[in-house]
């Protein structure tokens, strides 16, 4: 299970709503690079594949390829904002390294493909 923080769900609905489309929803995803081996993906979609896994928070659909839901087991989503401006932080239980920009990670089990920054 993952978990979206209130203050995540609702930047992310205000993102959606200046997006065109009908039916969308929140893709989450893991893909191969970054300094750590792998990267967070987060963009929206409105085609479920087959072996997707779907979930809803608080009205915002949120959906996870087959092979990154290992992965995002546990997965905590914030919304932080401040002086700089704001931006979403994913906190990983999985993750035994991640880089210091906290988009990179890599975990016991997969080492992915690490790239330089």
């Amino acid at each position: 299970m993952i978990t979206i923080t209130e203050a995540a769900n609702s930047r992310i609905k205000e993102m959606m709503a200046q997006e065109e489309g009908e039916g969308l929803f929140l893709r989450l995803g893991v893909r191969g690079g970054g300094c750590s081996g792998l990267s967070y993906g987060m963009g929206f979609d409105n085609e479920i594949k087959e072996g997707d896994h779907s979930f809803e928070f608080d009205g915002l659909k949120v959906v996870i390829d087959k092979e990154s839901y290992p992965l995002l087991q546990g997965v905590k989503i914030d919304y932080k904002q401040n002086l700089m401006g704001g931006g979403f932080t994913i906190d990983n239980p999985n993750a035994i390294v991640t880089c210091g920009c906290g988009h990179s990670f890599k975990t016991a089990t997969n080492p992915g493909t690490p790239t330089k920054c």
